[in-house]
């Protein structure tokens, strides 16, 4: 697990096909202190394991799946990514959870400075926006945001200049890709709340009922 904080920008300085997925080749930028031969890395959001761990630099195997739900096959050498490694229990979370599980990818619609901050408005495919709630939060290429507002097939966040200056997301144009992880809280709810489900725990009748909730622990 993580929570969103990016402890620094790295950069990819290898690629190279492997078994139907990638390796990549990746400087962190900063320290691995402690590595653990693999162990978890969030790469702009993906889970990744992290092996041939030496200094700044580590590789990772990337299989088709993780390639079919996010933008790290579009990269290549030299691009920047987001890098942060896994919560430990004695860590504070400073943002949400994140699992490091992309749900799909987003394309920044627009992107607006309005003072000090900069207003990014992002569009994506609507079966994806039932998990996205107003004042919510999401993780964006591995940032942990909070949702300013939401409709549908377009949310838009609101990002201070520390997050710009200290993440890839200072960089990103109109038209740009980005990783998207929606809060994993709600879609265990939905799935809770949704009538195959419903009906299954509840004898056929549908709807939620005194029964429904109490077995599954909200009183």
């Amino acid at each position: 697990m993580f929570t969103g904080i990016i402890a620094g920008v790295g950069k990819i300085c290898g690629k190279r096909t492997a078994g139907g997925g990638i390796v990549l080749d990746f400087d962190a930028g900063f320290a691995l202190t402690d590595p653990k031969e693999g162990e978890s890395i969030a790469v702009s959001g993906v889970c990744l394991t992290a092996y041939a761990i030496r200094g700044h630099r580590f590789s990772a195997d990337v299989s088709p799946e993780t390639l079919s739900h996010s933008k790290l096959g579009m990269l290549g050498p030299g691009d920047c990514v987001n890098i942060e490694r896994a919560l430990r229990l004695s860590d504070r979370l400073g943002g949400h959870l994140v699992s490091g599980h992309v749900d799909c990818l987003a394309t920044v619609f627009s992107r607006k400075e309005i003072g000090l901050y900069t207003l990014f408005s992002f569009s994506l495919a609507k079966e994806q926006d039932r998990y996205i709630v107003e004042k919510g939060s999401i993780s964006i290429d591995g940032v942990s945001l909070t949702v300013n507002s939401c409709s549908s097939g377009v949310f838009s966040v609101s990002i201070i200049p520390l997050t710009l200056k200290e993440t890839t997301l200072g960089a990103l144009k109109v038209g740009n890709r980005v990783n998207i992880e929606v809060d994993v809280i709600g879609k265990y709810v939905a799935k809770l709340l949704s009538p195959g489900v419903q009906a299954a725990e509840t004898g056929g009748s549908q709807g939620i009922n005194p029964g429904f909730l109490a077995k599954h622990g909200f009183f």
